[in-house]
């Protein structure tokens, strides 16, 4: 994802499900007293696109605290539109941390205070040092390390040092890729290249989100070896006119097949066969093999692009509503939500205690990229990949160690937005 979608787009309650339950059960485990008791009747309004918000979450959540969620579903560019205009209208927001720069100069967030966070210091440190298993990981874009931080809970100022107040509290990432369908292409496919490769004219289709869409063109025409860019995350002038006129042209010779902005229009795309590769997200990728069909999430030697989100809280929040809103981060990062975040192929931000609550070959095939020693299922029942099968990308440290580039917002976005319409026009 980055998911940025319609809110109506119901297969985004796939991400959805994800946000939704991790810590309370853990804080009740750990003897601390919950902030907040039934009677009182606290009713939080968490904005999120549709993705990530689902029923199941606020349900368990609600079970173990008696806070209830209410749901304000909007599309990605209007969670951030709300931060800016209306930071009275929801008590948690769910939002990338792309959106950051937008928001935290408004003064419209309140610095979350690590030390009413339990598991703050088990917060992985991609997000908290840009680090997988001791490595850097590839920083262009908005990398959670550059926003995580702020100065103090009322500033509108990141901090470039680990500070005791953080901007978001992370839930849920990935590093995405191109899909591909390998019983019609029935070749080796390692490059992003392929996307603009002649040879499926007429049955590629690219993300029609311009801030993401524009970042795998960007890939693409790195691996032709077209230009090399400074940070795919924030191009020139020239750098975006350059990677558009890549994409009219492929687009005016016949290369895509759609153009598509849904979830459920990829997934359709790709169970029907008549786009054999594209941009694709994970659970996408899921949901084609849930009908039967190969379908695969390929790991390119360039590396992924990767995102991330995270709760926020409105720098107005007070009293029951506040203590209510630090519930429901420490009950979100105790491990329920986690665990089913991951049964997803989505990642959770403390791995530790999401780890706790799933079963040892469920954490062997999700997260050390090995063989399933039996059948793995969503958490609904579905079948996603037969005992014997390895996850696409392999383990968390191949896949989150890959990262070449994050989600962003450009300095240039509002010209790069121009363009990139003049693509889909062309």
């Amino acid at each position: 994802m980055s998911d940025s979608i319609d809110p109506s787009a119901k297969g985004l309650q796939r991400r959805a499900l994800l946000k939704g339950t991790t810590g309370m059960a853990g804080i009740l485990a750990t003897g601390m007293a919950p902030f907040v008791h039934a009677q009182e009747k606290i009713v939080l309004r968490y904005l999120g696109t549709a993705v990530n918000q689902d029923k199941a979450i606020g349900e368990k959540f609600k079970a173990d605290t008696g806070i209830e969620i209410q749901y304000v579903a909007v599309t990605t560019d209007d969670v951030t539109k709300r931060a800016v205009t209306a930071p009275n209208s929801f008590d948690l927001i769910d939002t990338e941390f792309f959106s950051l720069k937008k928001i935290v100069p408004t003064g419209n967030l309140k610095g979350i205070d690590t030390k009413k966070i339990k598991n703050a210091d088990k917060i992985t440190p991609l997000f908290t040092q840009g680090m997988v298993a001791g490595k850097a990981v590839g920083d262009q874009g908005t990398a959670p390390k550059k926003v995580i931080y702020l100065e103090g809970e009322k500033s509108k100022k990141f901090s470039t040092t680990p500070t005791q107040f953080m901007s978001l509290i992370p839930t849920v990432y990935n590093a995405d890729t191109l899909g591909i369908r390998p019983d019609l292409i029935k070749r080796p496919i390692d490059s992003w290249a392929e996307l603009l490769n002649p040879e499926f004219k007429g049955k590629a289709a690219i993300l029609n989100i311009p801030s993401i869409g524009i970042m795998d063109a960007a890939m693409v025409v790195e691996a032709k070896g077209i230009h090399k860019y400074k940070d795919k995350g924030n191009m020139s002038k020239a750098e975006i006119d350059l990677t558009i006129k890549t994409l009219i042209e492929a687009k005016k010779a016949g290369q895509f097949r759609a153009l598509w902005k849904d979830f459920n229009e990829s997934v359709n795309l790709m169970a029907s066969g008549e786009v054999v590769i594209q941009s694709m997200w994970s659970p996408a990728v899921t949901a084609v093999r849930t009908k039967g069909i190969a379908c695969n999430f390929q790991p390119l030697k360039e590396g992924y692009r990767a995102w991330a989100a995270g709760f926020g809280l409105p720098a107005t929040l007070s009293g029951k509503k506040l203590d209510g809103a630090y519930e429901f981060i420490n009950w979100f990062l105790d491990g329920w939500a986690g665990a089913y975040l991951n049964r997803q192929g989505y990642y959770s931000a403390v791995l530790d205690t999401a780890k706790a609550k799933m079963e040892g070959y469920e954490w062997a095939y999700w997260m050390e990229g090995k063989p399933a020693s039996q059948d793995i299922k969503s958490p609904n029942g579905d079948v996603l990949a037969k005992a014997g099968a390895v996850r696409d990308g392999g383990s968390y440290e191949a896949r989150m160690g890959g990262i070449a580039c994050w989600n962003a917002v450009m300095d240039e976005n509002e010209y790069m937005v121009r363009k990139w319409n003049e693509f889909v026009a062309a």
